[in-house]
């Protein structure tokens, strides 16, 4: 399992690597989110083709973490590309200064980055090591629900903002409809069940302690980079937004508050 992990490692640090080259030629940091999903896709794939035998459970994790993953790509690269750099990574270039960021940036977020991409994959690293027969068992259908249930909210949620973005009669609005109307994060709620399905799909293989992985990304969705970090942006943007927030659930779906 630990040279499965490391050839992993190897595949990300390089490409990591090229990547940060990349964003230094072009002075944009911001092509590593692009990479995020499409970086679980890599990962999970050499894990895959590198494991003893093809299992009915490998594939079926290989397949939904292509469509999870390549979506989540083609999604931030129609939202990003040609938006000029993040404004987090542009308050670090001013930080820094611009003579010291191009290497900082290096550790600062492609290695950083690359990092969380092989803590996270953690339980797709134990599906993929520890299946050795074609059962399937009922955690694995439960896992399946989980995942298209996420999918959906994830999915949904974003071609609901996108939409209500392009509109130009909704600038400086609060989107509430949809299932937006039942959580403030929906996107982030159906990233979440996506991560929780991969865990189940690792504990039905008889591995648990690599579901520390989903553990990781919850916590990274909740506190760290999703939901808290865009409540504080929001909230300093559009001032109907509190009165957003007095009446929708912040992570889990419910009916809104009267």
């Amino acid at each position: 399992m630990s040279l499965l992990f490391l050839n992993g490692a190897v595949i990300i640090l390089l490409l990591m690597s090229l990547l940060w080259v990349f964003s230094v030629f072009i002075k944009n940091v911001s092509i590593v989110d692009i990479f995020w999903g499409l970086g679980f896709v890599i990962v999970n794939g050499v894990y895959f083709f590198l494991s003893e035998g093809h299992y009915v459970r490998s594939l079926i994790l290989l397949f939904l973490v292509s469509i999870w993953g390549l979506r989540l790509s083609i999604y931030l690269a129609y939202r990003n590309i040609g938006k000029g750099e993040d404004f987090r990574y542009q308050e670090f270039r001013r930080h820094y200064g611009v003579n010291r960021y191009w290497w900082v940036s290096f550790f600062q977020v492609f290695l950083l980055q690359g990092a969380l991409i092989l803590l996270v994959s953690l339980p797709l690293l134990g599906s993929n090591f520890y299946t050795e027969n074609n059962e399937l068992m009922w955690l694995d259908y439960v896992a399946i629900i989980i995942w298209i249930t996420g999918f959906i909210f994830e999915s949904f949620g974003d071609f609901q903002l996108t939409k209500f973005k392009n509109n130009p009669n909704n600038k400086g609005k609060v989107l509430d409809t949809g299932l937006w109307k039942y959580t403030r994060h929906p996107n982030y709620f159906g990233d979440t069940l996506v991560w929780w399905s991969y865990a189940l799909f690792c504990i039905a293989s008889g591995s648990y302690w690599p579901i520390l992985g989903s553990v990781i990304m919850t916590f990274l969705i909740i506190k760290v980079s999703g939901v808290a970090l865009l409540e504080i942006s929001l909230k300093n943007k559009k001032p109907d937004y509190q009165e957003y927030v007095r009446k929708t659930n912040a992570f889990f779906p419910w009916f809104p508050k009267k």
